[in-house]
């Protein structure tokens, strides 16, 4: 972070001659406008007091120098070649440490005020507040200039958080980095005392013991992907003990008492379990983002289970529910389910254990005072006996629900009943109040549900995924709220969702979402996230994903924001494996969180992947295909088809199929029907690269290659009456856009897969068939294996598919959260190499430690049946 400059010509007063000669002797250069040199504060002007900058004491011996701060005494060769630098390229930066160096010094007195190596300090810049920096050179340049090198701390608003996400941070937290700032040593303003603490490990600690200070720090910051990552216990151990301390009393305090949060306690019970873990997928549409993860953290050796699933689209948990049949799926919106969870930790807070309650008491005592089991039984048949007519009897509770977004419902928690003498096609769901006197009923199904972890309970989930709905700041919004952004409806789910992790406190989370939420508003959405994070005490770094770089092609880049509570190890973002061209507005306060090579390196990656590579060697299918299975008819051509056709139990790393002779069939291949006008103008678009409506006959383009109708020929219309080329085709855009029914072809990337088949305003006409993309063409663009299956009307297919995460993107994270599971990613990394045809040669590397699972034989058997 560097200072900002004066640009202005000042002068400090002094009171006599001897002070201005001495003032000038050690100052003489801070009239020559070296680069990089700060005037004199404005607000010394009036201070009449005697003013000295100057070094106290002997240099440091120059064996001692050059080999504590060797970058200030270049070699004669290095300084050369910095010449010959700047010689060719004027206006080429300075290296770091181009100020040359002409001796050290360990102490200096500014303003009478006595410094040395490590003390804190704030350093002046105009118009805004004094930067917090730790000492760590004091050194005279070889013209005489005397300067200090500074190892900066950020408050909350230098970081990604921004000035009014700040606000609601502590003003004493600062950030700790390792970003460094050479400022002339008459910029300090003072001295002040920061210490270090360390993270907040328990959740449950609502408030730490800080000791007194200006500023504390227990966290880093990094501008790399905005990363907010946890410390050594030595990060601060260069400050002076006048300065800086470093505080152990959270950690004391933590050892010192018996009670361990939830969270702890999950995270010792992992520790054992070899890395069991359970995941919570909210938002979860067809469960794109969850599977991926999963088939990662497999093939890291770490068994991770989507144990509970949150959707409000009935189909799309259909779809999730078929696919992942040991996941708890829930039907309703994050909202109720949070409300629902709260409640839930009563009840189980109620009935801990059975004799907690009271009823159960009074009804223990009562059975016990029954003669012999003969009078129990007749004493329960004569109950049965007196129910009224017209009366039910519950028989047990088998469901829980928060009923709340319903405008038609009273807003409380609701439980299924099951009714005595009823078929399971009855049961009803009851309000509690509608049920006083089933407590019994109610506490056998409490016990049983947490026994069996049907809801989570704070402790309970070790990664929560998800990608909260955020239209209210989508770029194609025209009634966007850019006042008060978080008060629209639209975008209270990305609060929603940060509820539930502060409530659930789970081990590690990641959310996706467009980047439109860092565009909107200064990018207030993202910022809002990040901030929330911090302020729970995770650490959270968040990284701009392109699709294609994983392995599929379509671009499509996303926002992905990574969390980790502060005793595990925040996983790096896996570096792009295939050779794709990053392109689309990227905002320029996040290009550095765009997941890539640094321009200097040259790594060797795979060729970006285009449609031949995914959908060749499904079958043809006609605008009118109503089959949801079909035989495949062709052999895989592609190393992808291959990977794509592979069966279930090899994808996620399972038990092989007991039978080699199953075979399996193409599922979801037909395409949105389009109506027999579009399909007529489908038909008329010629089978080749770049076709679309301007092909049709009655269009003219201009020059500026703008579009409008042949004003020299007649309009075409349609056996309907419509015309050939709509209106609309020709107004989109302004005449410019070259989509309307626009068709794809073999070599060609996809920009992204929406939820949308319609041709009218996007290019995606198959290459050779006059016809819209089928679903199982749109989520093969997207990496869903082709065993998974989607539910519901072939639209609400197609919005499932568009809506989910990028599989391969997914499971590129879900292998590196794996390792940093398991604590093998090095220490500090923000990015990390993915193996060589990953995900192909992870999957043999375990196929082939496990002979019993000869996967690799039953994929190739499979596919020679379905051929």
């Amino acid at each position: 972070m560097k200072t900002k400059r004066d640009t202005a010509e000042e002068m400090i007063v002094v009171d006599s001659e001897e002070e201005q000669e001495e003032l000038d002797e050690i100052n003489e250069p801070a009239n020559k406008k070296l680069k990089g040199e700060k005037n004199v504060p404005a607000k010394r002007k009036a201070d009449k007091a005697a003013f000295l900058a100057k070094f106290v004491g002997n240099a440091v011996p120059k064996a001692e120098a050059v080999q504590r701060w060797g970058h200030r005494y270049p070699s004669k060769s290095a300084k050369k070649a910095e010449r010959r630098k700047t010689s060719e390229d004027p206006g080429a930066e300075e290296t770091e440490g181009s100020v040359e160096c002409a001796a050290h010094y360990l102490q200096a007195l500014v303003d009478n005020v006595s410094y040395k190596l490590g003390d804190c300090v704030t350093i002046n810049s105009d118009g805004g507040s004094d930067y917090l920096g730790r000492i760590i050179e004091f050194f005279k340049a070889v013209d005489g200039s005397l300067w200090l090198c500074a190892q900066w701390f950020f408050r909350a608003e230098d970081t990604a958080i921004g000035k009014d996400e700040a606000q609601k941070h502590d003003p004493k937290r600062i950030f700790y980095s390792e970003v460094k700032d050479d400022n002339p040593l008459e910029c300090i303003t003072g001295k002040i005392k920061v210490v270090q603490v360390s993270p907040m490990k328990n959740f449950n600690k609502l408030k730490r013991s800080i000791p007194a200070c200006d500023y504390y720090f227990d966290m880093g910051y990094n501008y790399a992907y905005s990363t907010y990552f946890n410390l050594t216990a030595d990060a601060g151990s260069t400050c002076s003990d006048e300065s800086s301390t470093i505080c152990d009393d959270v950690n004391a305090t933590a050892a010192n008492s018996d009670q361990k949060s939830d969270s702890e306690a999950t995270c010792e019970k992992n520790s054992v379990s070899k890395y069991q873990l359970s995941l919570l997928d909210l938002y979860a549409g067809c469960g794109g983002m969850s599977t991926g993860l999963c088939m990662g953290a497999s093939l890291a050796c770490v068994n991770l289970v989507t144990r509970w699933a949150v959707d409000l689209n009935e189909n799309a948990c259909k779809s999730l529910r078929y696919n992942h049949p040991e996941t708890e799926v829930r039907n309703e919106a994050a909202e109720d389910f949070l409300a629902l969870l709260k409640e839930w930790q009563k009840l189980c807070q109620k009935y801990r254990e059975p004799e907690d309650s009271l009823d159960f008491k009074a009804d223990k005592k009562s059975k016990n005072s029954d003669a012999s089991d003969v009078t129990k039984k007749e004493e329960s048949e004569d109950e049965s006996e007196t129910v009224e007519p017209g009366e039910y009897e519950v028989e047990k509770v088998i469901g829980i629900r928060w009923v709340g977004s319903s405008e038609n419902s009273k807003k409380g928690l609701e439980f299924k009943v099951r009714w005595k003498g009823y078929d399971e096609d009855e049961d009803t769901w009851e309000p509690t109040d509608g049920l006083e006197s089933c407590q019994e009923r109610i506490r056998d199904f409490v016990i049983e549900g947490r026994n069996k972890k049907v809801l989570p309970l704070p402790g309970d989930v070790d990664v929560i995924c998800g990608g909260p709905p955020c239209q209210g700041a989508s770029g194609f919004n025209r009634f966007r709220n850019k006042i008060a952004p978080l008060d629209d409806p639209r975008n209270h789910q990305m609060v929603v969702y940060m509820d539930i992790v502060d409530f659930l406190k789970p081990r590690f989370l990641v959310m996706e979402n467009v980047v439109d939420i860092l565009k909107f508003c200064g990018g207030v959405l993202g910022r809002y996230a990040l901030s929330r994070l911090v302020n729970m005490h995770y650490q959270a770094k968040l990284g701009l994903m392109v699709a294609g770089c994983y392995g599929l092609p379509q671009f499509r880049m996303r926002v992905f924001l990574w969390g980790a509570c502060p005793n595990e190890k925040l996983p790096p973002f896996p570096l792009p494996t295939h050779d794709v061209v990053i392109r689309g507005n990227i905002p320029a306060d996040w290009e550095r969180n765009v997941v890539a090579y640094d321009e200097t390196q040259h790594p060797l990656l795979q060729k970006a992947l285009v449609l031949g590579d995914a959908i060749s060697d499904l079958p043809a299918v006609e605008n009118s295909e109503r089959r949801d299975e079909m035989d495949y008819q062709k052999a895989a051509k592609t190393e992808f088809q291959r990977y794509i056709r592979a069966p279930k139990e090899v994808l996620t790393g399972g038990t092989p199929l007991t039978s080699k002779k199953q075979k399996q069939k193409l599922l979801d291949h037909r395409p949105l029907e389009l109506n027999i006008d579009d399909n007529q103008r489908t038909c008329k678009i010629p089978k080749r690269k770049g076709a679309n409506f301007r092909d049709l006959e009655g269009v003219f383009v201009r020059p500026d290659n703008t579009v409008e109708l042949d004003q020299q020929a007649e309009r075409v219309y349609l056996p309907s009456g419509k015309p050939l080329v709509p209106d609309y085709a020709i107004s989109f855009m302004k005449g410019r856009s070259l989509k309307p029914f626009g068709r794809l072809w073999w070599d060609e990337t996809v920009p992204t897969v929406v939820g949308r088949a319609e041709p009218h305003n996007q290019i995606i006409l198959h290459p050779e068939q006059d016809r819209v993309l089928t679903i199982r063409e749109n989520a093969r663009l997207q990496g869903f294996p082709d065993y998974y299956k989607l539910f519901g009307p072939v639209k609400e297919r197609y919005v499932q598919v568009g809506n989910a995460v990028a599989l391969p993107v997914a499971r590129a994270q879900g292998y590196a959260l794996g390792l940093a599971i398991q604590q093998q990613c090095p220490p500090g990394d923000l990015v990390m190499e993915l193996p060589q045809k990953f995900p192909q040669s992870m999957m043999s590397a375990l196929q082939n430690s496990n002979p019993t699972n000869n996967h690799n034989e039953l994929a190739i058997d499979v596919e020679e049946q379905c051929c």
